[in-house]
């Protein structure tokens, strides 16, 4: 370059003197003579150029502060803090934290309670202290990791999704009571807020796990087929009645009177539980008083009553914990789903709001290079408008500068309403509900540069490695299959003949008062008896009238089918169980290297947008410096100031197409919370409580 300059200057030293007494060639020969110096100085380090006085530099305006620099000051001392770290050391001090996240399950002494409705909390639908501590002067100054913590405490998806946690400890709580396990709606959602379309996470975003989950019913697949489970709660059965009868009858001899009258006093209750093996207890009693009008009752009323005790025992189909607990099984690692479902909504949900942070740090910053662009073309034009009151420039130039004024204006009302959209965005996605306060409030972000990814830097068997260690996806699919692997033990059980052995005990007691009445012989009216209730309920029990039994049952269905047609089904889904494993092993593999790819290419990018803006950046210095020698026109200053314009918007699309990489990146790794600092139990109570 500094060759180039030497001949630049030899050149201009030619030209001189073929022009010595031209006074017309002299400003060309200055403005050579500048082109040279400048492109000597150009061929420097750029530690070692000086900025012109009026260099526009794509910085923000002053009321977005520059990310803090980690060399000295010129004193020796350190830095002073940046605005986003006071603000941040302001709200370590000052805010107050919102009420975590909390559902108490249904749980009383009282007895009634089970009969009782539960309800939950009402929603808390307050936007976090953090909120009003970012606003500043009418303004809401927003830094990533504020961004961040925000959308812990307030997005909306991930308060949909914490219920989910409860929900899956009621499924638990009726499986234990011999019920079928309804299952847990696991999507991944990112529609609410943020974005108006919905979806899953992007570029290979979280399993729903609904094969697991069965959103809608396990009923839909094979999975927990099987034996019927039994009702693990007991129950108890009570009935009584009070019966009135009159009847006619044929002829007196059958009971000794024509009309025949009983009056019968009836109860009955009985109690019933099964257990884990497949064991059945039912014990039962009843007793009843009947009284009657016929003379040929011995005793009147009789008084009678039967207590039975009885167990059943399945010896195959429906034996063992692995048939009656099968829904446990499944409650509790739809538990464990719902846990990495829930990291991957959180993983979906800071991902998109790290995307949007970004987008208006872009929206910002083209905003500012508009306004900066309006500001040359309206000064352009003011300079050639007193050019043109004295006669130094054709008025068409003029209409130029105004054509050109007009079109920035135009670009500068784009950006500002992108600038709006975005900072719509990310109020959405950061609030429960509309402020008024803020709704209208600009949003000014603090950091206009992430920090470096450790993911940039690592070979691409490592960050496949990272993620097949981090991505809840895998764990999700690794609890899927141990189900479907449980389930095939369980429908092998369906497939065997039902055979039940049992036993019971039954005893019973008979009482009642002599009938006065009695028209039957001396002898024949004579009993032993007792006459009282005690007495009946004591012969009930004391074994003076026992009956026992041991039996078993038998049920063979000689075809089978349908209990045949589940398991080879069970084993199908099994299979498809491992297709989708070693898909979703693939798809991250594939996931992984695109992003890897993605960001590749978007460092590549801001290399060469750099360079181009660099450039622009000379080229529009020297054709400054030549306007005001009187080489180069206004317009000639002008065109390359919205060259510069367009090369710094260039720039900075490239740099957030960067910075949303890395972001991919990690999403891709299953790093994201790891790496912005995210707490898994600040995003399952709603309250950042750790420092990142």
């Amino acid at each position: 370059m500094k060759e180039n300059s030497t001949g630049l200057i030899r050149a201009a030293s030619r030209r001189s003197r073929f022009c010595k007494s031209a006074v017309w060639c002299r400003p060309f020969i200055a403005a050579f003579l500048l082109l040279a110096v400048t492109l000597g100085f150009a061929g420097e380090p750029p530690q070692a150029q000086s900025s012109p006085a009026n260099q526009q530099p794509a910085q923000p305006a002053p009321e977005a502060p520059t990310p803090a620099s980690s060399a000295p000051a010129a004193n020796g001392e350190a830095p002073p803090p940046t605005l986003a770290q006071q603000m941040r050391e302001e709200q370590q001090q000052t805010i107050a934290q919102p009420p975590p996240f909390n559902v108490p399950l249904p749980h009383s002494r009282n007895p009634l309670a089970p009969y009782l409705p539960s309800t939950a909390p009402e929603l808390n639908l307050n936007n976090s202290p953090l909120l009003q501590n970012l606003i500043r002067d009418g303004k809401l100054y927003i830094s990533l990791r504020d961004a961040i913590d925000l959308s812990i405490e307030n997005n909306l998806d991930l308060a949909y999704f914490r219920y989910n946690f409860p929900i899956a400890q009621m499924d638990l709580a009726r499986t234990q009571a011999g019920g079928t396990a309804n299952g847990v709606n696991t999507n991944i959602v990112q529609s609410t807020q943020g974005g108006f379309g919905a979806g899953a996470a992007s570029g290979g975003g979280a399993s729903s796990g609904l094969t697991a989950a069965g959103a809608g019913g396990i009923v839909t697949s094979a999975l927990g087929a099987g034996a019927p489970v039994p009702s693990f709660d007991p129950y108890l059965t009570f009935q009584g009645l009070v019966d009135h009868t009159v009847t006619q009858e044929e002829n007196i001899f059958q009971y000794g009177t024509p009309v025949l009258k009983n009056n019968t006093i009836q109860g009955l209750g009985s109690y019933s539980q099964s257990f884990p093996l497949g064991t059945n207890l039912y014990i039962q009693y009843g007793g009843q008083r009947i009284a009657s009008n016929s003379p040929y009752d011995v005793i009147n009323p009789t008084l009678y009553s039967q207590f039975r005790a009885e167990i059943t025992q399945p010896l195959l189909s429906g034996f063992g914990l692995a048939s009656n607990e099968r829904y446990i099984h499944i409650a509790k690692r739809n538990m464990q789903i719902t846990d990495l479902a829930f990291k991957a909504q959180v993983i979906a949900t800071v991902t998109q709001v790290e995307n949007i942070y970004w987008d208006l740090v872009n929206a910002y910053q083209d905003e500012q290079i508009n306004e900066r662009s309006l500001s040359f073309a309206q000064q352009t034009l003011q300079m050639d408008q007193q050019q043109l009151s004295l006669n130094a420039i054709p008025a068409m130039q003029v209409l130029t500068d105004e054509s050109d004024v007009a079109t920035a204006e135009g670009n500068l009302t784009v950006a500002r309403a992108n600038l709006r959209l975005n900072e719509l965005l990310m109020k959405n996605a950061l609030t429960k509900v509309d402020d008024p306060q803020i709704d209208e409030m600009p949003v000014i972000p603090l950091d206009l540069k992430g920090a470096p990814d450790p993911n940039a830097s690592k070979s691409i068997d490592a960050l496949i490695a990272e993620a097949e260690k981090n991505r809840p996806e895998v764990g999700i699919y690794t609890q899927q299959a141990e189900i479907q692997r449980s389930n095939l033990k369980s429908v092998n059980s369906e497939l065997l003949p039902t055979l039940n052995m049992y036993g019971f005990y039954q005893g019973a007691g008979t009482a009642g008062p002599k009938n006065p009445y009695c028209d039957l012989s001396t002898a024949e009216c004579t009993t032993t008896l007792p006459t009282g209730f005690p007495s009946m309920l004591e012969n009930t029990f004391n074994y003076s009238a026992p009956e026992y039994q041991v039996g078993m049952t038998l049920q063979i269905n000689l075809r089978n089918r349908v209990f045949k047609a589940d398991q080879f089904r069970a084993v199908l889904q099994y299979r498809q169980s491992q297709i989708t494993s070693e898909e979703q092993q693939k798809n991250i593999h594939f996931d992984v290297r695109n992003s890897q790819f993605a960001l590749q290419q978007a460092q590549a990018r801001v290399d060469a947008s750099q360079k181009a803006r660099d450039l622009a950046q000379r080229t529009f210095d020297i054709t400054q410096q030549e306007q005001k020698l009187g080489a180069k026109s206004s317009y000639d200053t002008l065109v390359a100031q919205q060259s510069l314009a367009v090369a710094e918007s260039a720039l900075v699309g490239a740099q957030t197409a960067f910075e949303k990489a890395k972001v991919d990146i990690d999403r891709a790794t299953g790093e994201t919370l790891e790496l912005t600092g995210v707490s898994i139990d600040d995003a399952k109570t709603g309250v950042v409580a750790h420092a990142p």
